[in-house]
């Protein structure tokens, strides 16, 4: 590194001391050592993973070939194989992350792999539904087994696919309420990570997958009075992105911290797309038998989302002067408010619209207090994705239209000029 080169001349200048040159030295040599430690974790999952597909591959290519004992070996074989070396780095590479790590992965496969296989070999009924659980059961131990990250992250993604598979796919059935609890059951690594290797890139992943998972799965529970879940997104956007604020993950980039961006997008689509009349005149016209509606599963999901964003909204909001309030956590709470006028007056759809006007107009004064283009120009960005949507809105005419897209460039231009004539000023 050029800063390496630099040192020496810096010492005999006199600039910094001998002492602190080694220290230099020290840090950026232990650096490149922890990024050639990534590297090598990094290829050796993917090599542990190819070489479990390219052994199915060859048996596959012989495979009719085979008897029933001799594909039944080879059904084994990759299991055995993975489970001799988790046993291996149990007791000579615990301390090795991309040892462990590898084994895992490859072992994880095999474990899909050999039921796959046993199950096509005896013609053994099933479905996908029934293999994703079984294969995700049989691996969650090893999550806990072998403090395996890359086994929490893949389980999540197979109970994920499980929750969808069972009710949004062409057998619907009501196991998709297993998530909750095969979720549950990861929960514990999860903290033990966040306790033990906060900043991770092991714990950035989980910080995104956990969070994405939730909200692709939370829309199993939908039944028969699918407009509340509308509520329950509302309240579980809040709740991300409450979680997103708080004071471990207030202190991480933002790119690092899923909970908080997936929580103010989903805020924002879901503002958007509600800001359109259909919703509300649909929602209008609905009958709903209120003994049914607070017996659904719509309605406890909604329920208990939003009791768990209002108590945390309380606690992280109640010691903050009001200028630092955000106007983007209190959407879940005006949107049950709105929700309710709705039910028997069109004012929701103005009430939607000034919702997303007001967050986008606060958003742009933010940017602008702190002197930050990127805040600024999303704040922009969201006036701008409310003026496309009444662009496409029927009940305007082209002039409006017009004017509106014509005012938010305008806005933009002078926006940023304003802002860069500011610095160069305080410069």
């Amino acid at each position: 590194m050029s800063i390496l080169k630099d040192i020496p001349e810096l010492v005999s200048a006199g600039i910094i001391t001998r002492e602190t040159a080694d220290e230099i030295n020290n840090y950026y040599i232990s650096k490149r050592r922890n990024s050639t430690s990534r590297l090598f974790l990094v290829f050796g999952i993917f090599g542990a993973i190819l070489v479990g597909l390219g052994i199915i591959l060859l048996v596959a290519h012989n495979w009719d070939d085979l008897s029933q004992t001799t594909k039944s070996f080879f059904a084994f074989l990759p299991l055995i194989v993975g489970q001799i070396f988790c046993g291996f780095v149990l007791i000579k590479k615990n301390e090795s992350v991309a040892w462990r790590e590898s084994v895992t992965a490859f072992l994880f496969f095999s474990v899909g792999a050999c039921i796959s296989l046993i199950t096509q070999i005896y013609n053994i009924p099933g479905n996908l539904n029934s293999f994703l659980l079984s294969w995700m059961l049989l691996c969650l131990p090893l999550v806990y087994t072998m403090q395996s990250s890359i086994a929490s992250l893949l389980y999540l993604t197979g109970i994920t696919y499980y929750a969808a598979e069972t009710s949004y796919g062409f057998s619907e059935t009501s196991e998709s309420y297993l998530y909750w609890l095969l979720l549950l059951a990861v929960f514990p690594y999860y903290y033990l990570l966040f306790r033990k290797k906060p900043e991770s890139n092991f714990m950035i992943f989980h910080n995104w997958l956990v969070p994405l998972s939730v909200i692709i799965t939370l829309g199993t529970v939908a039944k028969d009075a699918g407009e509340l879940m509308y509520i329950a997104y509302f309240s579980l956007f809040g709740l991300l992105y409450l979680t997103g604020n708080s004071t471990f993950f207030r202190q991480q980039r933002l790119r690092n911290n899923g909970y908080k961006v997936l929580g103010a997008l989903g805020t924002l689509v879901l503002l958007l797309i509600l800001s359109f009349d259909w919703f509300w005149s649909d929602l209008r016209e609905k009958d709903f038998n209120f003994n049914e509606l607070v017996t659904s599963s719509e309605f406890f999901a909604s329920a208990i989302i939003s009791l768990l964003c209002f108590a945390i909204l309380y606690f992280q909001q109640k010691n903050k002067p009001f200028k630092e309030i955000e106007p983007i956590a209190f959407v879940s709470i005006l949107f049950i408010i709105t929700f309710l006028i709705g039910l028997s007056s069109p004012v929701s759809v103005v009430l939607i619209n000034l919702f997303v006007f007001t967050i986008g107009l606060l958003t742009i004064l933010d940017g602008a207090k702190q002197d930050h283009l990127g805040i600024l120009n999303y704040g922009l960005l969201i006036i701008m994705a409310l003026t496309v949507c009444r662009f496409f809105d029927t009940d305007l005419s082209f002039i409006i239209r017009g004017f509106l897209f014509v005012s938010v460039g305008i806005g933009f231009f002078a926006a940023n000029y304003w802002m860069l004539k500011k610095r160069k000023k305080n410069e």
